[in-house]
């Protein structure tokens, strides 16, 4: 499940503001806003910024010892 802090990190690979995640989601910015600070979100409305940053071509790295992080998708192959 994605965190407030890959979050950030993902929106910022990107260059998206509270505001065009907040569009591309479907989610208040207020939401978005609290959800980053540490605050509380629907697991349903997780799912789907993730997925959203998938799209987008953000890979999402689970905790595997080495801390979450985020990364963008190697596109060469593509």
């Amino acid at each position: 499940m994605i965190s407030p802090e890959q979050c950030r990190a993902a929106r910022a690979l990107l260059n998206w503001t509270q505001a065009d995640l907040g569009e591309r989601v479907s989610i208040s910015v207020v939401s978005i806003r609290a959800f980053e600070k540490g605050g509380e979100m629907r697991d349903a409305n997780r799912k789907l910024l993730a997925l959203t940053f998938e799209q987008a071509g953000v890979v999402l790295i689970p905790e595997n010892g080495g801390g979450a992080g985020v990364r963008l998708r190697d596109r060469k192959g593509e």
